[in-house]
């Protein structure tokens, strides 16, 4: 694991950052850039789950202001998401979604209760990542699956992170203000919860070197089809975000 940024980590660290992000999270995402860089992140995301979680109990871990819920609502029997910030609860809440404030390391739901439980670009803000992993698969059936996403060190957007300047979130926040972690393909496999086995994964930003190379059609078209033809291949290994898939074989 790679920590690149100066910051505690702790949940009420990770309250304020997302609160502060929450004011402008979408003006670059959802039906503010229709095609765009995020929304392709989410369509890839969200496609994944659907493999394992159609017609089936889904739980988002980090649910954020409900952008991958509405597609996993789609397809999902039951939807449930759970996020720390209530900044970014009160927009999923506005989308219709059924939301919960909670941490990832202590979800505050019954064990057992999940055919799916999933998490998106949180996991890397979790110094914890051990205990958010064993909750994720305590609240999923046996059977079920984990799916868990990394930022992977060995890519184009892990080295440009841990070397480029921090991003600016907020008008007072900007990317260092909250702990990251970058964890790789062969660590997110060390890290299967106890009681499940790897079963896979799917890389997403394999080809995208930066998001501004999205901003215009033929980016768009040349990015997406590039993006959905290797997702599943080896290539994944090198994708910015890799996200595993776990199966619960049995209660730890």
């Amino acid at each position: 694991m790679v920590a690149y940024m100066d910051a505690s980590g702790s949940s009420e660290a990770n309250k304020q950052y997302y609160d502060a992000f929450s004011a402008d999270y979408e003006r670059e995402r959802g039906q503010n850039d229709p095609g765009g860089y995020h929304e392709l992140l989410d369509e890839l995301e969200a496609g994944y789950v659907r493999r394992f979680a159609e017609g089936r109990d889904v739980l988002e871990v980090g649910c954020g202001t409900g952008l991958v819920m509405v597609r996993l609502r789609e397809f999902a029997r039951t939807l449930r998401g759970v996020d720390l910030s209530p900044g970014m609860l009160e927009k999923a809440k506005h989308r219709g979604l059924d939301v919960t404030l909670g941490s990832a390391t202590e979800l505050p739901f019954e064990s057992s209760s999940f055919d799916v439980t999933c998490s998106f670009k949180v996991l890397a803000h979790v110094p914890e990542i051990e205990k958010a992993l064993a909750e994720m698969a305590r609240v999923t059936r046996p059977g079920g699956m984990v799916l868990a996403e990394f930022y992977n060190p060995f890519s184009v957007r892990g080295l440009l992170k841990r070397v480029g300047p921090a991003g600016k979130i907020a008008q007072s926040a900007n990317e260092h203000d909250v702990y990251t972690r970058f964890d790789s393909p062969a660590r997110a496999r060390e890290l299967t919860p106890s009681g499940c086995v790897f079963a896979g994964a799917r890389g997403v930003r394999i080809t995208i070197p930066s998001a501004r190379f999205m901003k215009n059609p033929l980016g768009r078209r040349v990015f997406r089809a590039a993006e959905h033809a290797l997702c599943d291949t080896p290539l994944k290994n090198l994708a910015g975000f890799y996200v595993a898939a776990y199966e619960k074989r049995h209660a730890a």
